[in-house]
């Protein structure tokens, strides 16, 4: 399906402050929609006036649809719908004529001239389905004369309103509490939902005849009110704005539109919403968030801890076999310890690898006897990781990269390797000695990964199924089994050295 943007960019004239104009009033047609009970099609203008382009459709919440079908796409020529040329052509609301039968069913048509700037960039279609009108309520009677404004106000140029858009998730809407209030902001009409959510305020009669901002002063303390400019131009009708009030124990979203259909202020619509579940629910996200990454926080320390003793423990054995195989075991606590220090860090359990990368790489290079004199090179990133891949590719990374280190290049045993306190801390090697490029590729669902150092290469007689190696016994079973992909060894295509190659699904 077609996009507004689409559409007019291939079949319109209207500049860019035209579509921002119908994108802010697509973002409050639903409550049109709701209060007319009538489905809403946003026709535009062919740029060689052939006809009209149906951009936008909206259905009502509030009674039956009129399109079975999506209209969105669909060309209508100039002349097969004489309302919208009128409408269009004239600037004003048209209402005459017959109902239209679709599918059996008798529906009543309505254009509405959509005005900017002194001139028409679009009409609005309202469809009626007859079969669902019945003898209106108070409510109904009040729906339809706040629809009847709000489309003068179309008509005229004096809605939306510029400024924020009013469709995110908990902005109120029609059936969650309605209110009519008069030009000195008193409420001319309550829907029974909007009764409600003022009841559970404390309010014990009626709210007709009311000032809705002197009742709310009231009902709510001052310091679960906004300021007294914003609760007065809400409450009282006067600003297109929203804003939240409540008490301890409930939490609402007011939301005013104030009504000038003829050019002055007759009053305004409110809308309210009780939103103290999702309140609630947000204020547990929080605490379940931050709980999550104090979690994370200690688990981190914990590792460190680990990584310390066996640090200790491997000073103190004589067994150069003992002791390298403890020195492995702390960076291999390390590189996990760092995956858990970032996330303690982040606001969701996605975390940024291109970090962890970076710092793996440094704690590799500075814990070997090669410090100095091999450095890494990363091309390309590897953006944001779920936790659970984020883990277990830190650890491969962190034993391709040491396999690299240590078969790579020549290595002084008897040098006493730079060993830092913290394994987390950042460093850079430098030097004219080896370098190992780290290449990374995001695309088709797939992270790619290969890890080429200009060292000695593989021994001739290497193979990777049959090699006892715990490094790449690791590597094997987490990229194959943990990650879902495939490990590659070999020589660097065209050069000297090592390539490792990783290649995982994107979860």
């Amino acid at each position: 399906m077609p996009t507004l943007a689409d559409l007019v960019r291939s079949h319109t004239d209207l500049s860019p402050e035209d579509v921002a104009w119908l994108q802010l009033l697509q973002a409050d047609w639903q409550i049109i929609a709701d209060l007319s009970f009538a489905d809403l099609v946003l026709w535009l203008p062919d740029r060689a006036g052939a006809g009209f382009w149906a951009a936008g459709q909206m259905r009502p919440t509030t009674g039956p649809t009129a399109y079975v079908d999506d209209v969105v796409g669909t060309f209508v020529p100039a002349g097969r719908r004489p309302l919208l040329d009128a409408a269009y052509a004239e600037g004003r609301l048209v209402r005459e004529g017959d109902p239209e039968w679709r599918d059996e069913v008798p529906v009543r048509v309505e254009t509405i001239p959509v005005r900017r700037a002194g001139r028409v960039i679009a009409v609005v279609a309202r469809n009626t389905n007859l079969l669902g009108v019945r003898t209106p309520s108070r409510l109904e009677l009040s729906y339809l004369q706040t629809a009847a404004d709000l489309t003068q106000m179309i008509a005229h140029g004096r809605f939306p309103a510029p400024g924020q858009r009013s469709d995110h998730a908990d902005s109120p809407r029609v059936g969650d509490g309605f209110l009519r209030v008069d030009a000195l902001g008193r409420v001319a009409y309550a829907s029974p939902n909007a009764l409600s959510v003022y009841r559970r305020l404390g309010l014990s009669g009626d709210l007709a005849g009311l000032s809705l901002a002197d009742l709310t002063r009231e009902l709510v303390p001052p310091r679960r009110r906004p300021d007294e400019e914003t609760l007065s131009a809400v409450l009282g009708g006067r600003a297109h704005r929203d804003t939240e009030i409540g008490t301890d124990t409930v939490s609402l979203i007011v939301r005013s539109i104030p009504l000038r259909p003829q050019g002055n202020r007759i009053g305004a619509l409110v809308l309210v919403r009780d939103v103290t579940d999702l309140r609630r629910r947000d204020r547990e996200l929080v605490t379940k968030d931050a709980t999550i990454r104090e979690i994370h926080h200690r688990v981190k320390n914990n590792l460190q801890t680990v990584a310390a003793l066996l640090r200790l423990q491997a000073r103190r054995i004589d067994s150069e076999a003992a002791k390298m195989a403890l020195e492995e075991a702390v960076r291999r606590v390390g590189s996990i310890a760092i995956v858990h220090e970032t996330l303690s860090q982040a606001g969701e359990e996605n975390v940024d690898f291109d970090e962890i990368a970076d710092r793996l790489s440094s704690m590799v290079i500075e814990v070997s006897a090669v410090a100095g004199r091999v450095r890494v090179l990363r091309d390309g990133e590897f953006g944001a990781l779920p936790s659970e891949s984020a883990t277990a590719l830190a650890m491969v990374l962190t034993e391709v990269l040491q396999n690299a280190v240590e078969h790579g290049y020549e290595v002084d045993r008897d040098a006493e390797p730079a060993v830092p306190e913290d394994l987390s801390r950042l460093g850079e090697a430098d030097g004219d000695g080896g370098t190992i490029r780290l290449t990374v590729r995001r695309g088709d669902g797939r992270l790619r990964i290969t890890v080429d150092d200009d060292g000695r290469g593989l021994p001739e007689d290497f193979d990777l199924d049959g090699s006892t190696n715990l490094g790449l016994s690791i590597v094997r079973t987490l990229v194959e089994s943990e990650l879902g992909g495939r490990l590659e060894l070999g020589a660097v295509p065209g050069g000297s050295g090592t390539r490792a190659a990783v290649d995982v699904p994107l979860v």
